[in-house]
């Protein structure tokens, strides 16, 4: 049976703050932005869009009424969870009105448990054939004004409809693993914001990935020469960047080196204009590359890396399917230049504004542009969600 990506959606915050403008208040070059991590501008989200509202928007731009009605399982892939013990897919569930008899859960491993949903997914879709699932990866990247990961922050959500006989791409069923119980980047219960060894982690995300690409050609009797773009997770594009200069293979023939490198380029560009977006950065690669790339076809296999710090990693593969390019979006990029331009200080005021609740547990919020949902209050501890304009 064929399982796969048979839509993909995608939802950022209203509002971005420009590298530039970043780096002139910090006192840096632009060019250790622009350069040195190829950034140009972070989505900056306010308190009322969260994981939530990102997340329902990015399904929301792709669900049909049909879609809604015969989704049988959501999964919120995050590492930025706004409760300990209802899931945010509980919420999805209610803000995209899917059908009740369906099961909706919260999966966690640092930025890699989004693909560790899409395996789930798969394996229900193979027990259950006319069944679709819909996973979320949905991150709000924070950690903190003027701190050493202030530069790679980000917020934004991708959303897939998993399926048989997709239209986008048919996953594979070769798929390799790897554990390490390492301490790269963690947050613990009591702290808003995540502890960093950003050189340890750089070293582990590459370490991972040259040690578990060798074991999987060495497997699957594969080589690059048998794809035609490799997508990686996407904590910065630069690291990605190093990451494909390392497995990169300089014996191939020329014209297949610079097709893998023109394909590369294409999957960064989303990330370069919104930033570190945690479990939907590696997919958010791949939405960027299938709407930009001029050279992909039917039957071209795509390779992923998948890294999660802790750490997970994982080399999985999916093959594009014909008609592909008709469940895509031209105007993203176009669309992204008219999110709303944040000075530092405003950013500094909305992207880490917290709830100041009464002693009743209740708190309200400024009127923030958002998507189509927002945050609307908290109403004795409990977070109330809704549409917009109702």
């Amino acid at each position: 049976m064929k399982i796969g990506i048979d839509k993909i959606g995608f939802a950022t915050s209203q509002y971005v703050l420009q590298m530039d403008d970043l780096a002139q208040s910090r006192g840096a070059d632009p060019e250790k932005f622009s350069k040195g991590l190829l950034l140009n501008a972070l989505s900056i989200s306010p308190i009322t869009d969260d994981i939530i509202t990102l997340g329902a928007s990015a399904a929301d731009s792709i669900l049909t009424e049909e879609d809604r009605a015969s989704i049988d399982m959501v999964i919120v892939a995050t590492e930025s969870s706004v409760d300990q013990s209802k899931a945010a897919a509980v919420y999805v569930h209610s803000l995209l009105g899917i059908q009740p008899f369906a099961r909706s859960v919260e999966m966690k491993e640092a930025c890699y448990s989004a693909t560790a949903a899409l395996d789930y997914a798969r394996l229900h879709v193979d027990k259950h054939p006319e069944a679709k699932v819909l996973v979320i990866a949905s991150d709000i990247a924070k950690y903190g004004a003027e701190t050493p990961g202030e530069s790679t922050q980000g917020a934004g959500s991708v959303a897939m409809l998993i399926t048989q006989n997709p239209h986008i791409l048919e996953l594979n069923d070769n798929t390799l693993a790897q554990t390490r119980d390492i301490m790269d980047f963690w947050r613990p219960n009591y702290s808003t914001t995540p502890y960093v060894n950003g050189m340890y982690s750089t070293k582990q995300y590459l370490d991972m990935l040259k040690t578990t690409w060798l074991e999987y050609q060495k497997r699957f009797e594969t080589s690059l020469t048998d794809f035609a773009a490799f997508c990686f997770h996407l904590p910065f594009p630069k690291l990605a960047l190093k990451g494909f200069n390392k497995i990169m293979d300089k014996s191939l023939p020329a014209e297949l080196q610079e097709k893998l490198q023109e394909n590369f380029e294409n999957s960064i560009l989303y990330s370069k204009q919104i930033g570190n977006i945690y479990t939907g950065s590696l997919f958010l690669g791949l939405l960027s590359l299938l709407e930009n790339s001029q050279n992909l076809v039917a039957g071209d296999q795509i390779a992923f890396f998948s890294y999660g710090s802790g750490a997970v990693a994982e080399i999985f593969t999916g093959k594009l399917v014909e008609g592909f390019q008709n469940q895509l979006k031209a105007s993203r990029l176009r669309e992204l230049k008219e999110r709303i331009v944040l000075s530092v200080e405003e950013y500094e005021k909305i992207f880490f504004e917290e709830a100041v609740l009464d002693e009743a547990g209740n708190a309200s919020f400024a009127n923030y542009k958002t998507g189509p949902f927002a945050l609307k209050e908290i109403r004795e501890h409990q977070r109330i969600y809704g549409k917009v304009n109702d």
